[in-house]
């Protein structure tokens, strides 16, 4: 049975299995308002829907998810309003996923970058393929990087490891990624990820449900209690920044191919 939501697709797998699975790869999966709704309203309504039992997360094409919209971006640099239903979209798609009592298992088969980084690593176990690459670039575009990603890159790595690979923009390699605790499951190619994801979901979905999901409260209780301390004021410095010049001369240069400037205002 398959309930087809543009730009995402929700299949129900054999069992107690829901598959999410973000459907644009013309466009990179990236998180366009259109797929920031879908995917929110998504995850809430299955964290409602006592039948399912796990939920893995898969994506078609190339890219697990380019992160967030240029075009968008633009639109926010000098309008207020949009600003604001930018930040609560962050705020309520983090929220979401933080609060399904289902574990979701997120396979990324290609690039995982910005705000497709920090859905993959809100997830609860993450299947790679060992050369995708992962990112949260938030600062290379005059960003802060205030809608989760702060918080969830912490969690799995630590503070320093955080810093170091949020404050630079720099990319890893899922392996990489593995060794120091961003990934929880290794594969080979690209095409074994989604398989691999759906195969632990299953598992976990055979186990009693009780068990498992109040294991997982247990467990995300500390991390949703540094949602409630970070996230607004993440959410209130990342909108400063999308009114800044350095921001607007980023996503420009990005489009144009030359080298940015930028000034600190």
């Amino acid at each position: 049975m398959s309930e087809q939501t543009a730009p995402l697709r929700i299949v129900r797998l054999d069992g107690d299995v829901a598959e999410v699975v973000l459907d644009q790869p013309q466009l990179l999966n990236r998180f366009d308002t259109a797929l920031h709704h879908a995917f929110t309203e998504a995850i809430a309504a299955l964290g409602r829907d006592l039948s399912v039992r796990a939920i893995a997360l898969t994506s078609t094409g190339s890219a697990f998810s380019a992160g967030g919209d240029f075009d968008a971006m633009r639109l926010a640099h000098g309008d207020p309003a949009i600003q604001r239903r930018t930040v609560a979209d962050a705020r309520h798609l983090l929220e979401a996923l933080l609060g399904v009592p289902q574990p979701i298992v997120a396979a990324i088969q290609g690039p995982a970058i910005g705000l497709g980084a920090t859905v993959a690593l809100s997830c609860d176990s993450v299947v790679a393929a060992r050369g995708a690459r992962i990112a949260d670039p938030h600062v290379s575009v005059g960003l802060v990087a205030g809608d989760g990603g702060a918080i969830v890159w912490e969690a799995a790595v630590g503070i320093l490891r955080a810093k170091r690979y949020l404050l630079s923009g720099d990319p890893l390699d899922a392996e990489t990624g593995y060794a120091i605790g961003l990934v929880t499951d290794l594969v080979d190619q690209p095409d074994e990820a989604a398989p691999a994801a759906r195969e632990l979901a299953t598992r976990i979905a055979a186990l009693p449900p009780l068990a498992v999901q109040g294991t997982k409260q247990v467990l995300n209780r500390g991390l949703r209690r540094r949602v409630g301390e970070l996230l607004e004021l993440g959410l209130a410095l990342e909108q400063q920044t999308m009114a800044s010049a350095d921001h607007l001369e980023a996503v420009n240069t990005f489009g144009e191919r030359r080298t940015p400037t930028f000034t600190g205002n």
